[in-house]
This record gives structure tokens, C-alpha cells and sequence, in this order.
């Protein structure tokens, strides 16, 4: 996802019923426009233009080029071997950066237009962010499909659907060359039409986009997409010459307070300065965090998203 994670960090929604895109707003918008409600709900994301601070994005750009120890003015240290194999298979070579805690990607968590933005989405202030990581994608000969790769993280064959919502922003401009972010529109609008076309023992991860348009999704640093999890889609290769792509991944859900477990882990997370214990991210051998940051400090928003204090 990490537009290609399986998002299992995220608090549970178990008591949310109703489908993000048919949400009937109560409280008033934030930060997206009315349009900009309308294309969430139809084509299942939304892009939040200079949603965090130019500052923030620069020097949390600095932090990922030293974390990586990678020199972004020699390109011929940008294709070093990951440090670990992913599970999931799919994400091996695509610039995941197992950095979770530091000071920089708290502050853009607890940026007010970014946590409005998810307000909007939600319809609803009691929000718990998701402990997420960053992607730093240099330039690679083509390997493979050159198209990369288009799936859904949520398994499309339960019922109910799975509800939830995911979050990329950008740190580099992204458009057709440095690749990134791409879907399938048109498949998300009609999806209840186009399930009925399909074999009773279809892929539920994977969708069968043939005769569908994939839409190429161009943002500048400091944008922040928010997509649906039952948007199709996937990551296109960097195809360009000497840039990289860069992005933090960053999400909200419903905070779920009687979670206990849950919430001591979040906690547990955020003062240690570790990664989440599960199969989507194996962490980073090095123990970068434990040795070169100390425990992000919060704001009284950052306090409530992370699940220290109660919302109410």
C-alpha cells in the first residue's frame, strides 16, 4: 500500500455498516469540495491537493534518502538490495521503507488538513491513524509487466463487503514517467453489474480488467490521495531516467477504544519505536528507529489518533 499493503494495521471496523460511498453526511465538509464528494463516492478516491506543508515534506524527504543510505545525488546507490523479502511477493523491489515512528511521519499524521480530510471521508471526528511506512521507488528496467500490477487488499468475495480506506502522499511528483499510483475507476462504479459477468470461482484479489481503463493518477508533493479498499488497484514501474518516487503512507479508521489490546499496541508501537508484528511488514533488521530517533512527541490531536486519550 502502501497502495499495495495488506493493510492489517488498521483498527477494527467491525462496527461500521454502511459502505464508505454511501455514507449521508452529517457533519459539514472540511476539506474536500462537493465535487470532490461526488468523484469519492462514484470513482472510489479522491486527491486532497497540498494537504501537508511543504516544510514537512522536504525534510521527511532528507530522513528517507539517510534512512535508506541511499545518496540522492548519486544514482548509483539507489538500487542496493532490500534489506528483507516480503511475503507478500508483489512488494519485493518496490521501495518499501520499513520506517514507522519517527517525528516526521507522526507530524504529517497529526496535520489538521490531513486529519479533516479523513473526517470528511468518515463522516465522523473519532479517528485512530494507521501506523504505516514510507516508499522511496528509484528508476528500473523494465521487468516482468510493464504495466505492473492492478489487485484489491480487500477480499472482494465476502459479504458484506469489506469497509475501508487507505492514503498515500505524494513526496516527489508523481505522473507517468516515475509511475505509482494507478486503478480502475469504472471498475469500482460498477462493480455489483460487472461481479455478475464473472465465473462463480473468479480471483477475489485479483480482477479480471480485461476491456477496462486504468487511470494513471498524477499528484505533486504534499497531495494526498485517499482511495477506497475496494478500488482496484496497484503500482505502474518508475520508467524514468534519473527520478525517484516518494511517498508516506498514511491512513485513518474509526478509533476503536474497547479494542484494549489493540490500543497497548499502538502505544507499544509508538514509544518503542518498532514495527507492527504482523506477515505485511517484516521490519527493518538494522532497528533504525531504536537507534538513530527517540519517541515522536504528540499533539493533543496526535494523542487522540494514536489512541492515548480517548476521543470523548
Amino acid at each position: 500500500m502502501q497502495e499495495t499493503i495488506e493493510r492489517d494495521t488498521h483498527p477494527s471496523t467491525s462496527k461500521v455498516t454502511t459502505q464508505l460511498k454511501d455514507i449521508e453526511k452529517t457533519l459539514p465538509l472540511r476539506v474536500l469540495s462537493e465535487e470532490d464528494w461526488q468523484h469519492w463516492t462514484a470513482k472510489g478516491y479522491v486527491i486532497v491537493r497540498n494537504a501537508a506543508p511543504q516544510a514537512n515534506v522536504e525534510r521527511l524527504v532528507d530522513l528517507l534518502w539517510r534512512f535508506d543510505e541511499k545518496d540522492p545525488a548519486n544514482p548509483a546507490t539507489w538500487h542496493a538490495p532490500q534489506r528483507r523479502e516480503h511475503k507478500m511477493t508483489e512488494l519485493n523491489n518496490t521501495g518499501m521503507l520499513e520506517i514507522y515512528n519517527h517525528q516526521y511521519l507522526w507530524d504529517n499524521r497529526m496535520e489538521p488538513r490531513i486529519y479533516d480530510a479523513f473526517v470528511d471521508i468518515w463522516d465522523r471526528e473519532d479517528l485512530w491513524v494507521t501506523i504505516d511506512r514510507a516508499n522511496l521507488n528509484p528508476p528500473r528496467k523494465t521487468r516482468g509487466n510493464p504495466n505492473g500490477f492492478i489487485h484489491w487488499d480487500a477480499d472482494t468475495s465476502l459479504r458484506p463487503l469489506p469497509i475501508g480506506v487507505q492514503g498515500v502522499l505524494s513526496l516527489k511528483k508523481q505522473d507517468g514517467d516515475v509511475g505509482g499510483f494507478q486503478c480502475v475507476p469504472e471498475l469500482f462504479e460498477n462493480f455489483d453489474e460487472w461481479v455478475k459477468t464473472q465465473p462463480e470461482d473468479r480471483d477475489p484479489m485479483h480482477p479480471d480488467i480485461t476491456g477496462l481503463d486504468v487511470v494513471n493518477v498524477e499528484m505533486d508533493a504534499g497531495d494526498l490521495l485517499i482511495f477506497n479498499s475496494l478500488l482496484a488497484h496497484g503500482v505502474r514501474p518508475n520508467h524514468s531516467t534519473d527520478r525517484v518516487r516518494m511517498a508516506q503512507y498514511v491512513s485513518m479508521q474509526p478509533a476503536d477504544w474497547d479494542n484494549e489490546a489493540e490500543r497497548r499496541e499502538r502505544i507499544r508501537l509508538w514509544r518503542e519505536r518498532d514495527h507492527p508484528r504482523r506477515d505485511a511488514f517484516p521490519g527493518d533488521p538494522r532497528e533504525w528507529e531504536k537507534h538513530n530517533a527517540e519517541t515522536a512527541r504528540l499533539t493533543p490531536l496526535g494523542e487522540r489518533l494514536l489512541g492515548l486519550v480517548p476521543w470523548n
